[in-house]
């Protein structure tokens, strides 16, 4: 019996906006005042409401001076509140999170002085001229590639480009969401980033099944269970990260207004860089094992559980891993395979990372000794199995996605919550995983 999955994915399409000057001089107006208006709410929410994060309070009080001072939409105005309400509520997360990572770091060194948070001391303070635009009342597409947006003296209707597959996406009626307009100051160019639904083809429970274990020496190593590895090496990207954190330590020391702005400057460079890394490497893996399930790693906290953080008398090179392990970007490559997959044929599901590169995938024995001093290689005490770890960990993910794709099969249905053992106890889950086995037929050598 064959089952099928229907997937609808969300896409941000990024549509450069042809404005003339005066046209964009009616966007900065729009822009700067929905800057300001952020602000005040944010100070008004720090002042007299106590910090909140409810953007319905904020509403009752901010509202009205948002449309007479400011001269904001009545969408506009809303959305001001429920813009600062969110990044309070981010603010105390955050806040939330440190209270328990000091508390955790406390626990294994009695000796650790607890940090403050500093994150609600002041205001939350909005710099970027970003505004977010309601579709249908704030902002509509027309016919001929065009949009009408709205600004402080009413709509204006703009002609815009943008990649082919998302053109064409917005022709086909796709489900358009809220968008945000957003200027880039190098370029002195306003983009619309606009959210749309696409529904995808329908989807069978793939034959090939890929385990991807993603880490810092090696970003990405993979695993399908017919045989094919795919290797990602991490160095080339960790000497020139390794360049960006001297010359940010550098500007720094100088402290200068020049070097503040260099450094600004240099933040987003870096910034597109990783994410240019991690997009190709997606792309690579995706071209690399066609209509898979792809089952990468559940590693949720996966920071507050490495050893060895918070050590003020760590040495040079203990302080450089740290850095690595803090600019580690697993989350957003991972997210780049997750929605890519669907539109090239394939599906990505996550599983538990637990031991996975401590379990021996062909006898299943589980101990912190298969891996000598933590190193590289993987060494079985019990069946003497080599490999590297990073593959060893792959090839059980590897193993763990075939569970799911078996439920899939046998149920019809593929898990929301991407880890198909999410019901059961750790215990259970852990022993479930100890009885699968790696067929020697179909190792490789390194």
């Amino acid at each position: 019996m064959q089952y099928t999955c229907f997937v609808k994915v969300t896409l941000t399409a990024k549509l450069k906006l042809n404005h003339t000057g005066a046209q964009k001089s009616a966007l900065d107006a729009v822009t700067l005042a929905y800057r300001d208006a952020l602000n005040y709410t944010s100070e008004i929410a720090f002042t007299e409401l106590d910090k909140t994060s409810s953007a319905n309070r904020m509403h009752k009080v901010v509202y009205p001076v948002l449309r007479e001072r400011f001269g904001l939409g009545s969408q506009m105005a809303c959305s001001v509140s429920r813009s600062v309400g969110a990044t309070y509520q981010t603010q105390w997360t955050k806040l939330k999170r440190h209270v328990e990572q000091q508390a955790f770091r406390a626990s294994v060194n009695p000796n650790h002085r607890f940090r403050k948070f500093r994150g609600l001391d002041t205001a939350p303070k909005f710099v970027s001229r970003t505004l977010t635009y309601q579709y249908g009342k704030d902002d509509t597409f027309k016919k001929g590639q065009a949009v009408s947006v709205l600004t402080l003296n009413g709509r204006i209707t703009l002609t815009y480009d943008g990649w082919n597959r998302h053109l064409s996406s917005i022709e086909q009626g796709a489900e358009i969401g809220a968008g945000k307009l957003w200027y880039d100051r190098r370029k002195k160019q306003y983009f619309l980033l606009v959210a749309l639904e696409i529904e995808v083809p329908d989807v069978q429970p793939p034959a090939r099944v890929v385990g991807v274990d993603v880490g810092q020496r090696s970003h990405l190593v993979a695993q399908d269970n017919q045989g094919g590895t795919m290797f990602a090496s991490g160095r080339a990207t960790n000497q020139i990260k390794d360049s960006f954190s001297r010359v940010k330590a550098s500007l720094q020391r100088k402290g200068t207004r020049s070097a503040t702005r260099r450094l600004i400057a240099l933040s987003g460079r870096e910034r597109r860089f990783i994410a240019d890394r991690n997009h190709a490497l997606a792309q690579q893996l995706l071209n690399r094992f066609p209509n898979a399930l792809i089952g990468l790693e559940d590693l949720t906290n996966i920071r507050d559980r490495t050893e060895g953080r918070g050590n003020p008398k760590a040495s040079k090179k203990a302080r450089r891993n740290r850095r690595r392990r803090s600019q580690w970007s697993f989350a957003e490559l991972q997210t780049f395979v997750a929605y890519k997959a669907p539109l090239m044929g394939s599906l990505a599901t996550q599983v538990s990372a637990a031991y996975t590169s401590q379990c021996c995938p062909k006898c299943g024995h589980c101990s912190k000794a298969n891996r000598p001093n933590a190193g590289l290689m993987f060494v079985c005490e019990i069946c003497g199995m080599e490999a590297h770890s990073d593959l060893v960990a792959a090839r059980n993910i590897n193993l763990r996605t075939l569970l799911v794709r078996q439920d899939w099969m046998s149920t019809g249905a593929l898990s929301v919550r991407p880890d198909v053992s999410g019901g059961e106890t750790k215990a259970e889950r852990l022993q479930r995983y100890l009885e699968l086995r790696w067929s020697p037929d179909t190792n490789l050598p390194l």
